[in-house]
């Protein structure tokens, strides 16, 4: 089988892109060779070319017919009818990456399957990816697939804005506190990639998932304060947290937080993964959280520069923390 990875180096991908080699699949990444926290595994050979290019990108991949095709990173219906004229008619399969964040928010029932309807007011990015969707779907003569993951992490600890984002346990270690929204108590799922590969894997060159949509998580269900003890545990810092109401977050910062709690992790999501069970039925999440969290400790600790990585979604993201704390203590 012959797959095509659009990115492939990224969070998520990369642990897809290393199952896939050992599977034995055929693999090719278009991408432009820029990744340093998670290069291709031997095995997968590269087309140097920019997605956001299509004239350069269609060049490179002018001779081709795959399998199946993976965009990792299409995120607008702009970049998603760039790649409906690239591959109509020169893959077998294409899986559009959307968002569990594409569920109904408010949500009427925690309890998500792939029928729960559509519609995000709160947040554009789920907005632009459900519009991705539907053009897929009615598109004509379009094998396409939709797989929505929720909060996958790899290296990342899944609080944080980037790959190797370290600031909370940076904030923690140094006295804290990291800030919960609302009292901590809402339910959600984290998934490690290399689980979500499973049964991600599972689905490449599907004909009979062309047409369907899926989520793929982990069905282990946390409170955001056990995800916040946890990492202050296995990261062995001071559990000093502050609760503040999710609409405090959104009224001081409405840019940088806002729009991903109210339209995401402020509600409850316990997902149903029957349907990815039923086409994929030896897949199964078999990393806790807590486990999980170790690797991700370890990878931290066998290089101590990646603790330091100051990328500008991370300051970001912290000078935001801090104007909100500083707005809740007055």
């Amino acid at each position: 089988m012959k797959v095509l990875f659009i990115g492939g180096t990224g969070n998520i991908s990369s642990a897809v892109t290393e199952l896939a080699v050992k599977k034995g699949i055929e693999l090719w990444h278009l991408n432009r060779g820029q990744a340093s926290l998670f290069p291709p595994p031997a095995g997968v050979q590269t087309i140097h070319a920019d997605i956001r290019n299509p004239a350069q990108a269609a060049a490179m991949l002018k001779g081709h017919q795959w399998d199946c095709v993976v965009n990792w990173i299409t995120f607008t219906p702009e970049q998603a009818q760039t790649d409906l004229d690239l591959f109509r008619g020169k893959t077998g399969q294409y899986i559009f990456i959307s968002s569990a964040s594409v569920y109904q928010k408010p949500p009427v029932s925690p309890f998500i399957t792939e029928e729960t309807p559509l519609g995000n007011p709160f947040w554009e990015y789920a907005r632009k990816k459900i519009a991705c969707e539907k053009l897929f779907l009615e598109a004509e003569d379009f094998p396409a697939t939709i797989v929505r993951p929720a909060h996958t992490y790899n290296t990342v600890i899944p609080i944080g804005p980037g790959a190797s984002d370290y600031s909370v346990v940076r904030r923690l270690k140094a006295g804290g506190p990291a800030a919960i929204h609302g009292d901590g108590t809402s339910l959600w799922t984290v998934t490690h990639s290399k689980d979500f590969a499973k049964g991600f894997t599972g689905l490449l060159g599907r004909e009979d998932a062309v047409g369907e949509a899926f989520h793929i998580t982990s069905d282990e269900v946390l409170t955001w304060n056990q995800i916040y003890a946890t990492i202050a545990e296995v990261f062995e810092c001071a559990p000093n947290f502050v609760h503040i109401p999710t609409d405090f977050f959104a009224k001081i910062d409405p840019d940088v937080k806002g729009p991903g709690l109210l339209g995401d992790k402020m509600h409850s999501m316990i997902f149903d993964n029957s349907k990815i069970k039923r086409f994929v039925p030896d897949f199964k999440a078999t990393i806790p959280f807590r486990e999980g969290l170790r690797m991700t400790c370890e990878w931290f600790d066998a290089d101590p520069r990646r603790k330091e990585s100051e990328t500008t979604a991370a300051l970001n993201f912290e000078a935001a923390l801090d104007r909100v704390l500083a707005a809740w203590h007055r």
